[in-house]
């Protein structure tokens, strides 16, 4: 039996279509996508809508959800019901089929490698789960495809947040008339502090009347970085022609970021205001219920982690066994990253052949 389990109805269109050709009376359709259809009185909150001869029905009064399966209360003979979701719905299956969940490969593991005449004899659910996630996070830093990103605006006070899900950034583009990204570099020549005490005449911290130190409102750093000029601070005059010396740090002119830890904020110079940037971050795989899903490519390191992680962690284990199943979980690893590389031989050849050194193919 295959694994795919919707029809293409279900995928590209997400519709499930039924003609009552029996009579008048209620009917049962069991939604067979792969969508989780959310059953709520509130329309804002749900996911899809029941229409019968193209005209919607009111959930609870002419239509319910159960366990998957649609009830309409009246029909009549010829009566034509479409089960749709909602277009962000169905794009977010799209592609789906190159992952696979969580609870899958915990399923899967309890299978394949835990009972009689196996290395785990037996082992709880909740230590497969543990393992399972701590792999997910670990694989995400370095491994998976687990690079997201923000279209934002900067705004007139040239800082943004950091997403909900932020672990570290990648990279921040800014994007010029064309729709091409610019790179935006770090400002690596300053750095916004994680605290900010106020100071007497002789430098000491002032405390205030429960012994703690007091803070200052704003940065002076921050204040200065608000009007930071890369010409300033590159020294460059392109009126004069003066490049002897340029910091490639500085001589550039698509502007700088700097991460502000304290307030959870990215600021900005001043020349990107308005701008449009895509803010690519790395997350852990975790922050929502549709990221816990593994790449199918590295579905055997995940099975090779937790088979290691478990049995590592195990008293008076043969110090032999877990030394072969670190090599082995080492060894998948790799092979998972080399597969989730994507690299094309024929887009390094027609990079390649722009540089002074030809590529014979």
């Amino acid at each position: 039996m295959g694994l795919l389990t919707e029809n293409n109805a279900h995928y590209y269109s997400g519709q499930q279509m039924y003609v009552q050709s029996t009579g008048t009376g209620g009917v049962y359709i069991p939604w067979e996508g792969d969508v989780v259809l959310i059953a709520t009185t509130d329309e804002s909150n749900t996911n899809y809508r029941v229409t019968k001869n193209n005209i919607a029905l009111i959930e609870g009064s002419e239509y319910s959800l159960i366990n998957k399966t649609v009830t309409v209360h009246s029909t009549a003979l010829g009566d034509v019901i479409i089960i749709e979701l909602f277009t962000p719905d169905v794009q977010s299956n799209y592609g789906s089929y190159a992952y696979i969940s969580v609870e899958d490969i915990v399923n899967n593991f309890q299978v394949a490698y835990v009972g009689e005449d196996k290395l785990i004899a037996k082992v709880k659910r909740t230590d497969i789960i543990f393992h399972a996630k701590r792999g997910l996070q670990e694989f995400s830093y370095d491994t998976l495809n687990s690079i997201k990103s923000q279209e934002l605006t900067i705004p007139l006070n040239l800082s943004v947040p950091l997403p909900q899900d932020y672990v570290n950034h990648v990279s921040i583009n800014v994007i010029d008339e064309n729709g091409l990204k610019q790179p935006i570099y770090p400002n690596l020549v300053s750095k916004s502090a994680t605290n900010l005490p106020i100071q007497d005449s002789s430098g000491i911290p002032m405390q205030d009347n429960f012994g703690n130190n007091v803070k200052a409102s704003s940065s002076t750093i921050e204040e200065n970085f608000a009007d930071f000029n890369l010409q300033k601070v590159s020294g460059r005059d392109s009126q004069r022609g003066q490049r002897y010396g340029l910091d490639p740090v500085t001589s550039h002119s698509n502007g700088v970021y700097l991460i502000n830890k304290r307030e959870g904020k990215i600021s900005f110079s001043s020349g990107l205001a308005g701008r449009p940037i895509i803010f690519e971050y790395l997350s852990d795989g975790l922050a929502h219920d549709e990221d816990t899903k593994v790449p199918k490519m590295a579905e055997e390191a995940m099975y090779a982690h937790i088979l290691y992680s478990i049995l590592a962690n195990r008293s008076k284990q043969p110090e032999y066994i877990v030394r072969r199943l670190k090599q082995d979980r080492s060894a998948k690893l790799r092979n998972a990253k080399i597969r989730l590389s994507n690299i094309k031989l024929s887009e390094i050849i027609q990079v390649m052949r722009g540089k002074s050194k030809q590529i014979k193919h």
